[in-house]
């Protein structure tokens, strides 16, 4: 029985008492109602990928809402075929006896068998599998509670009433393009909730960005529109016209008030072991709202902004900037000072590039700078840095990394520098007033980019560009980004 004794067990407060419940089906039931849910039909919520934090969001919502099963069913889709390594295998085991509540839990659904054989090479798991028992491949030492676990798309989306996109964004066109060929055929409308974070470069018909949300909108978009059943008479004409409307409208693609993105200051293993953190749900007010209220828990805090852009793109520049602070982290041991610098430039490096793309784009600051912060500070990105500047890891052994998964600042830095770097969105250069690439003014980008893209230089050039005495002073940037003749509404697309 999925989630229900460990529901119990999580939803207790640390004083003892238990978390109201019913507030908790309140909740579910106005969001219900929202989506005009009927008696006897649950809210289908499918997260599409399970990476770690796509797991620990579906693994909150199951431990929240799991033991209300008549009205709502969550699941988790991976592909499948994904073999465990036999380290791993060890590892995993050393987590389960490691943690009495995880291997009681294991026990009593007859599953810690095959872990002790996998322990002795005896079987292979696969990734799938262990997600089914709480376990996420790329966070292995956070056990989660079970999940329910489903390797075919067709079956996981097709009537899935909200959506969470945990893919990366290097990932997320392809898949949501499949998607789309299993919604042809629907006649209500889902939401989605990207998690992602990063862009893609396009500089056809003029050079400009395609974050998640766009990549979900676009994908989703489809070049037939032709209505294909047939009717009999018995049905009503008024009900043909809007099964004819709906397959109309989606066959323009989900539309964007229909898409949000939710990001924040949080590492997806704190925030399972119920670590204080809060997030923000981005996007048009109709359901940022209702779905903020609905996420809230004790320990996790959702906001909601209008402020789609400047969110989504800062998720895409802090994972750039957080593989440079941790080349700086390891390359000067710790260096509080030198960590300090390299702050104050990246940042003002990453507010010149959202005046680029907003027009009054939300200030660096409050949970949008903390979440900068906490990514340069403890994250993937930032971890990457550090093992490619000790030499423990080297840009040959590609993206993905074993027990991390995709390192989603490395495309990014190409995307950002490709776009920045072309000549037809040039700005004045603060000395010598001459136009120049935006990307000229943004030296730790360019840095990064000959150090991860072009290969062209080892990672101690980052303090080399940290360390150039005709730097300029972090502020012009800022100054020269906020005034409005900088902004250039074309690099989203718009005309």
């Amino acid at each position: 029985m999925v989630g229900s004794i460990d529901t119990l067990h999580r939803s207790l407060n640390s004083n003892g008492s238990f978390y109201n419940c019913n507030g908790l089906e309140e909740k579910l039931d106005e969001l219900r109602h929202l989506l005009c849910k009927s008696d006897g039909d649950p809210l289908r919520i499918v997260s599409v990928g399970a990476g770690a934090w796509g797991s620990v969001f579906a693994a909150l919502l199951q431990d929240s809402y799991g033991q209300f099963r008549d009205k709502v069913q969550i699941r988790i889709w991976r592909r499948p075929g994904r073999a465990v390594d036999r380290a791993t295998a060890e590892h995993l085991f050393e987590v389960i006896n490691s943690r009495e509540d995880v291997l009681r839990r294991l026990i009593r659904r007859c599953a810690y068998l095959k872990y002790v054989e996998a322990r002795l090479g005896d079987r292979t798991l696969f990734a799938d599998e262990i997600l089914k028992d709480g376990f996420c491949l790329n966070m292995i030492d956070t056990p989660l509670c079970p999940l329910k676990v489903v390797t075919n798309l067709q079956e996981a989306v097709w009537d899935a009433d909200i959506v969470v996109n945990g893919l990366p964004s290097t990932e997320t066109r392809d898949v949501f393009q499949e998607i789309s060929n299993y919604w042809k055929e629907r006649i209500t409308v889902p939401i989605i909730i990207s998690l992602s974070k990063g862009i893609e470069a396009a500089l056809q018909p003029l050079p400009h960005i395609i974050t998640p949300t766009q990549m979900i909108n676009r994908a989703n978009r489809t070049t037939d529109s032709r209505v294909g059943f047939s009717v009999s008479s018995q049905v009503n004409l008024l009900s043909v016209l809007f099964l004819s409307f709906m397959r109309i409208f989606l066959a323009a693609g989900v539309p964007i008030e229909n898409i949000l993105y939710l990001g924040g200051p949080n590492i997806a293993s704190e925030i399972y072991n119920k670590e204080y953190a809060n997030a923000r749900i981005c996007g048009a007010e109709q359901w940022r709202k209702p779905l903020a209220k609905f996420l809230r828990q004790p320990h996790f805090i959702v906001w909601d902004n209008s402020d789609l852009v400047t969110h989504e793109v800062m998720g895409g520049l802090k994972n750039v900037y957080a593989i440079g602070a941790g080349m700086v982290a390891a390359l000067t041991k710790e260096s509080a000072t030198s960590k300090s610098v390299y702050f104050a430039h990246c940042t003002s490096e990453m507010i010149f590039i959202t005046h680029l793309l907003a027009e009054e784009p939300e200030k660096l600051a409050g949970p949008l700078l903390a979440d900068t912060y906490v990514t340069l500070l403890k994250g993937r990105n930032a971890w990457y840095g550090q093992m490619l500047a000790k030499g423990e890891l080297s840009r040959d052994m590609g993206d993905s990394i074993s027990g991390k998964g995709m390192i989603q600042g490395v495309s990014a830095v190409g995307a950002f520098y490709e776009l920045l770097s072309q000549s037809s969105l040039s700005v004045l250069h603060p000395d010598g007033n001459k136009p120049v690439a935006p990307v000229e003014l943004c030296p730790l980008l360019k840095t990064l980019y000959k150090i991860l893209i072009t290969r062209e230089k080892t990672a101690e050039a980052i303090l080399q560009a940290l360390r150039d005495e005709t730097l300029n002073d972090p502020r012009e940037r800022i100054e020269i980004a906020q005034t409005h003749a900088f902004y250039k509404p074309s690099l989203l697309g718009q005309p």
